[in-house]
This record gives structure tokens, sequence and C-alpha cells, in this order.
């Protein structure tokens, strides 16, 4: 048994595609077996809301009377800044960027009550936001400065830009130490007192496509409560790690780079979030359709929580000295039971990420598609995979010597 894309679209625009979500299909495969669930199905549909700091948005502002060139200059939104080092008023937001006044963790943990994440955020609910900007000034763009309200509406572009959202797998995080920490993992009380997660198991997108046979470069996402397209692999994409027999990663592997018109998104799903003594993040909703080609296929996509499995890892110590190790293996049905065994200890467990709010994306992805709205596109360049020599390589660090921070360009001529 085999289909193409093609085949699933054309069922699909004439109303006969049978759609099915990642937690739906799991029974499905079980009552039917997997060589008759396979012809039957022609898609599945994946979802995941969780923090994604990798994100951010790019803006074309529009030109102000006179002429600005917000490039080279200082330019914020609502006070955080947006970097300009592009063409006259064109800028980028990150997700993670703060105001200049932010105490940060100065007062430890730090609040960080606001940030490009909430920017974004303000936006896509359709609220004005203050642009203020300072320029040097051209010929050609001779405005030094320039105090505005803008909207999504009125900018000529606004895109939203991922680098790395996803994430195949993750850490489960504990703390071994004998003080309260606080990470980007939330916070962890001390003498491993709890334990936090963050994916949604068996609803997430690249836990059932493990090897990325339909997911790459071109897929049509939901994304952010819009239509959204993966651009690459993300940031940090390691697909070489180790997997269990059903080809799942046992830890962090494979990311999406994502994008998509900001303007059709959703506050629904796109929140800012802050998370105290680490930073501001954007919680991202993120679906993708994966559709039955071949009984492999099928089979990785009935994948449960029983069977997916990630490590159990010290933030106190181990990981921000990146000292490599686990201090257990543990299952996403055992996490999402509010209790883990770790050396014998009884650990309460708490998700980052909303299954809830995953399992309404996959729900939304399914109902698109079933009324013709939605149709799946064929990857232009698929991902990097486990045999591709794509690793994540930590930072290669080494002395720097006082004065050859750059090259220096001389600009006369002998």
């Amino acid at each position: 048994m085999a289909k193409t894309i093609q085949e699933i679209n054309d069922k699909i625009r004439k109303g006969e595609a049978v759609v099915c979500d990642a937690e739906e299909v799991i029974s499905i495969v079980k009552d039917k077996g997997v060589k008759r669930a396979a012809a039957e199905v022609d898609v599945v549909t994946t979802g995941t809301f969780a923090p994604m700091c990798s994100s951010g948005a790019y803006f074309n502002l529009g030109h102000s009377n006179p002429r600005i060139k917000l490039g080279g200059g200082r330019s914020t939104l609502n006070g955080v800044p947006v970097y300009t080092g592009f063409a006259a008023v064109d800028v980028f937001l990150g997700a993670a960027a703060l105001p200049d006044d932010d105490p940060r963790n100065r007062l430890h943990p730090g609040k960080f009550a606001y940030g490009g994440a909430h920017v974004i955020e303000e936006l896509v609910a359709g609220r004005d936001v203050q642009l203020s900007a300072q320029a040097y000034g051209t010929d050609c763009y001779p405005r030094r400065s320039l105090e505005t309200l803008v909207r999504l509406e009125d900018m000529n572009e606004a895109v939203l830009f991922n680098m790395r959202n996803g994430y195949q797998n993750y850490n489960v995080a504990v703390n071994l130490s004998d003080r309260v920490i606080y990470t980007y993992m939330g916070v962890l009380q001390p003498g491993m007192r709890n334990a936090t997660y963050c994916s949604a198991g068996q609803l997430s997108p690249l836990l059932n496509d493990p090897f990325y046979r339909t997911i790459g470069m071109g897929t049509r996402i939901f994304l952010g409560g819009g239509i959204g397209y993966v651009a690459g692999s993300g940031t940090q994409h390691n697909p070489g790690v180790r997997r269990g027999e059903n080809g799942v990663p046992v830890m962090g592997a494979g990311t999406l780079s994502v994008t998509g018109n900001l303007k059709a998104m959703s506050r629904e799903w796109l929140r800012g979030a802050s998370f105290a003594g680490y930073g501001v993040t954007l919680a991202v909703g993120l679906g993708v359709p994966i559709p039955i080609l071949d009984e492999e296929i099928l089979l990785h996509t009935a994948v449960s929580d029983a069977d997916i499995f990630a490590q159990v890892v010290d933030y106190s110590e181990a990981y921000p000295n990146c000292r490599a190790g686990s201090l257990g293996e543990v299952s996403y049905a055992q996490l999402k039971s509010g209790s883990i065994s770790v050396a014998g200890k009884k650990v309460t467990t708490a998700g980052l990420s909303s299954y809830a709010r995953a399992k309404q994306i996959a729900g939304i992805l399914k109902n698109w598609i079933l009324a013709g709205s939605f149709l799946l596109t064929e990857p232009v360049v698929g991902l990097p995979s486990a045999d591709s020599g794509t690793v994540f390589r930590p930072l290669r660090e080494r002395p720097v010597e006082r004065g050859c921070h750059r090259d220096e360009v001389s600009l006369d001529q002998e």
C-alpha cells in the first residue's frame, strides 16, 4: 500500500479524506491493525503549545515623511529594542528581547514582566504599540527621530519567523542542590522535590514522524492560529542522537524553523510568558499534518506516551556546566501521571507544554483539512536525517588577543 500527497489532496478536495489526530490514531491502529488502518487513514494531525524562546518577527514599518533610516540607529517597540541592521524601515523583534530599564536579575529572581514576546502578543491582538526611533540622518533619509503609534494592520509586512520550534523530545529537569533555582524549565525546588518537562508527547509533531519522512522545507502547517510553513531544520537540529527501537529519540533531537504571516495569526496561539529568574519567552501553537503514505509512517504516528522516553537531568550543576549523563530515563506516560521515581525517590512532575491545547490544535488542523480549506504540500527539501552527518556542536572557545576583535581595513591606497 502506497499513497502520494497528490492523491491525498484529491481526496481532500472531494471531501473523501479520512483524517484523525495523533491521539485518535493510537486506538485505530489497535482496533484495525497497521495494514488496514494505513489503507483507510489519509492524514494524522499533530499539535503542540509550549514556550519556544527562539522565536521572533520581522516587520516593514513603512516610510515616514520625511523619510528616516532606522538601519544603524536605535529603535524600540513599547520600549523593547528591535534589531535595525537591515535597510531603512525593516526591523526584527526577538521574543526574548527586554527593555533597557528591566532590572533583569539584579534583584534575584527577576520578574521579567514584559519583553518582545509580549509586544508580538499585543500586535496580534490588534493593539497599538509605540515606535520610538533615533537615526543618524542621511541626505536621502534626513529625519533623525520618530515617535508614533503603529499597529499590525498598518504595516507593509509582518512575518513570524522562528529559528527553533517544535523540539523533538527534551530533558526532564530536576534540582539536586540545596537551594531553589530558576530556569527556562521553570522553578526547580531543592533536593529534587519536583521535576518539569516540556513536550506534548504522543501529540508532538516530530515525535510522530521521527525520521522526518514527510516534513521538510515547504511543509504547510498550523502556526500561531494561522497557516505557516516549515522553512527548514531549526537551529540545534541534532538528528543523530540515541533512539529507541521504535525510532523515537530518547533525548532532544530534531527542530524546526517555521514562518508565516503574522497578520493572519491569533493572540490565542501566540502568548508572551515570563519565567522568574530567567527571562521572557513566546508560547507558540504549532501543528503539523502527517500524510499517511505507507504503513511505516502510520506506525510511527501511532506511538503512545508509554513508548516515548526522556532523560532526567540535573539543572543545578550538570546542565549549566555541560556535564553529560542522565539520572534516569522515564516515559511520558509516567511524567503525565503526576510523579516519577528517580534514584528511588518519588518526584512530583509538572508539564510546561499544554497537552489540552495541543489536542485542540490537532483538532483545528483536522477540521481545516476535512473542510477542504487546507491542502498538504510536498517538502521541497527534507530535514537532515540521522545519517546526514548533521550534529549540534557546542561553542569552541578560544582566547582572544587584545586589539584583534575584528579586521581593520585601511582606506588608504598606495
